[in-house]
């Protein structure tokens, strides 16, 4: 046997991180293994601890943190053979819920780094004019992106409800861009929209099923753009979004990409809760890039 390594983002979801890492920790020696734990103050830190986690040869990686906490040590995992098991102590824990996983019991998500089955997933890549980056759920540009903003720059309230404030401020708010879009190589198309969504899985914001049907494993991008609104038929539209029910409105355009380049004044780009770029990008997607463990019964939620 070796031993487990276990990283953690003791800040994540407003402190809950110290909280989850205590009993992670403790369920696992509990069951006899032998856990290292590195513990990261800052987001360069904790890339650093992964790096030399993962040097020292773990049988598994642990990850206590939210979908920034990993895809911020994304570049480390995929380079490693390393099994991850993330336990979600995050604020919207979107890669937790769309691959089934314990997002309110930290010592049951620790369990799946002693009996969880190992999942292949796909990673989309971010590319701006001044750098690259990964995630691992949905890429947000437009209205979206700006209430990601809006969300991080909010104190109160915690958990989903900061995500809706935000919003109803950005509806508020409210200007469509002008989007240009190229899709796999093809003759790029502008128009005015208030939304582009590519997602690698279904949600953002903490379950905003913006990408219904979106798979983490099936080597393709799902993107979703929805064209110019007003604020009273954005209103009338998040009810069907909230349910997953928007893709077949003729406002919603829904395809499955392999790359899109987009670009837009005043674009703002987030992925993972992490602002990532602004006025252009190229997203595109990673195959089958490294596993994490899920329960046996475990589906895409």
């Amino acid at each position: 046997m070796g031993h487990i390594a276990l990283l953690s983002n003791p800040y994540a979801g407003k402190g809950r991180g110290g909280q989850a890492t205590d009993a992670a920790v403790s369920h696992l020696r509990s069951r006899g293994s032998e856990v290292r734990v590195y513990t990261g103050d800052s987001a360069s830190a904790t890339v650093e601890l992964a790096a030399r986690a993962v040097d020292e040869g773990p049988d598994v990686l642990v990850v206590v943190g939210g979908d920034g906490t990993l895809s911020g040590i994304l570049d480390v995992v995929c380079a490693a053979s390393v099994p991850v098991a993330l336990v979600a102590a995050g604020t919207g824990n979107d890669l937790a819920r769309a691959l089934g996983l314990p997002r309110h019991d930290p010592a049951a998500a620790a369990e799946l780094a002693l009996t969880g089955t190992g999942r292949v997933l796909d990673v989309g890549e971010v590319t701006t004019a001044d750098h690259s980056a990964r995630f691992l759920t949905v890429a947000a540009l437009g209205f979206d992106a700006k209430v990601s903003d809006r969300t991080n720059r909010l104190r109160w309230p915690h958990g989903a409800l900061r995500y809706y404030l935000a919003l109803v401020i950005e509806l508020v708010r409210l200007r469509p861009l002008r989007f240009t879009v190229a899709v796999d190589g093809e003759t790029p198309e502008t128009a005015l929209g208030t939304l582009v969504a590519v997602g690698n899985t279904a949600s953002y914001g903490g379950g905003m099923p913006v990408c219904a049907g979106a798979t983490p494993d099936d080597g393709m991008l799902d993107l979703v753009q929805v064209a110019r609104l007003g604020r009273l038929r954005l209103l009338r539209l998040f009810p069907l979004l909230l349910r997953g029910r928007h893709l077949s409105r003729p406002e919603v355009r829904h395809r499955r990409v392999r790359t899109v380049t987009v670009s837009a004044p005043g674009l703002v780009v987030y992925a993972d809760g992490e602002r990532l770029g602004e006025d252009e990008c190229t997203i595109s997607l990673r195959p089958a890039a490294f596993t994490v463990l899920t329960p046996a019964e475990g589906v895409l939620a």
